[in-house]
């Protein structure tokens, strides 16, 4: 993660946040854009403070996977489907931000992880 400086809000000073990068790779042959830009939105608006830059990458056929800072939290050929959209929040959490609680899209009874 790289230090970046971004504009605060009202005041308009300058606060130093981590730049973290989501990338969702999908297959295009497959139709899976609309699918990628859904689930790239909501991930930028759950973690419009923590995340710097979020790509869609058009990927091999039949390729579906979704990587935080370089680690990939998802593939769906590995999974055998796609993520549901609170399971991908957790996981991209997990990396980029495990102290940040999700609310309601957190399971009954699971704390954030904090993984190290």
């Amino acid at each position: 993660s790289a230090l970046r400086y971004v504009r605060g809000s009202s005041r308009q000073n300058y606060r130093i946040a981590i730049m973290n990068r989501v990338v969702i790779r999908y297959c295009p042959k497959c139709k899976w854009l609309l699918r990628a830009a859904w689930m790239a939105q909501e991930l930028l608006t759950t973690f419009e403070a923590e995340l710097g830059e979020l790509s869609l990458q058009p990927g091999e056929s039949g390729v579906f996977d979704v990587e935080a800072n370089g680690t990939r939290v998802w593939c769906r050929k590995d999974q055998g489907r796609f993520p549901e959209i609170t399971e991908l929040k957790q996981l991209v959490r997990d990396v980029i931000a495990p102290e940040k609680s999700l609310g309601h899209s957190e399971k009954k009874g699971q704390a954030p992880s904090m993984k190290s």
